[in-house]
C-alpha cells in the first residue's frame, strides 16, 4: 500500500503536521501500513507537495521549532478521488491492507461503488477457495528437527487456520453486504462491547 494513499485520507480528515502523521500511523492506522518512519511521513509529503496535492503553513511555537501543517489541495482532493473510483484489483493474499484501506474510505463512495467492492472482494475470495482449498499439499521431505509426524501436523494446523480465516473473512463480508442491502443495523447491540455501551 502506497504511503501517499494513506496520507490521502489522513489529511482529508484533518491538516495535520507531521509528528500528528507520524502518531496516526503509529496507533490508528498502525495494521494498514508496517513500520512507517518519521523520514518516510516527510519524504512522501514533499513528494506529494511538488506533485500540487498538499500544501502547508508554518505554525510558530513558543520555545520550540516551528512546524508545519499539511493540507490537501484541489489537486490533492482530486487524486484521491481518483483512486476511490478507480477499479479495485484483489491481491492475491485477503490479509494485505489493500480491501481494508477502501472499505475504510467508504464514506468518499457512492452506494453502488460500495456494493462493487465488496461484490469484488467476494467473488474473488470465493474463486480462490474454489480453486486452491482441495489443491494436492504434499510437500517433499526434507531434514528438520521436528519428527515426520510432528511436522505434518504442524502444516496441517497451519493450513486449518489459513482456511477458518478466509472463511470468517468471506461470511463477514456478505453478512456486512445482505445488512447494508437491507437496511440493517451493521453492528448488532449485543456485539457492542460492555465498556462502550456504558458510555452511550
Amino acid at each position: 500500500m502506497k504511503l501517499e494513499i494513506l496520507l490521502f485520507g489522513t489529511l482529508f480528515d484533518h491538516p495535520s503536521t507531521g509528528y500528528e502523521i507520524k502518531r496516526h500511523f503509529d496507533t490508528s492506522a498502525r495494521f494498514a501500513r508496517s513500520n512507517t518512519t518519521m523520514s518516510q511521513v516527510y519524504r512522501t509529503l514533499a513528494s506529494m507537495e511538488a506533485r500540487g496535492w498538499v500544501t502547508h503553513t508554518v505554525e510558530s511555537r513558543a520555545g520550540a521549532n516551528d512546524a508545519k501543517r499539511y493540507a490537501l489541495t484541489e489537486e490533492g482532493l482530486g487524486a484521491f478521488q481518483d483512486w476511490i473510483d478507480s477499479p479495485y484489483n484483489p491481491p492475491s493474499r485477503f490479509q494485505d491492507p489493500d480491501f481494508a484501506v477502501r472499505l475504510s474510505n467508504a464514506g468518499h463512495m457512492s452506494e453502488e461503488q460500495l456494493m462493487r467492492l465488496l461484490d469484488t472482494e467476494i467473488e474473488t475470495r470465493l474463486a480462490e477457495v474454489a480453486k486452491y482449498r482441495g489443491r494436492d499439499r504434499e510437500r517433499f521431505p526434507r531434514s528438520t528437527g521436528l519428527s515426520a509426524e510432528r511436522l505434518a501436523e504442524l502444516e496441517e494446523w497451519t493450513h486449518r487456520r489459513g482456511a477458518s480465516e478466509m472463511d470468517r473473512h468471506i461470511a463477514s463480508l456478505m453478512d456486512l453486504r445482505a445488512r447494508l442491502m437491507d437496511g440493517r443495523p451493521l453492528i448488532d447491540r449485543e456485539d457492542v462491547p460492555a465498556a462502550e455501551g456504558a458510555q452511550r
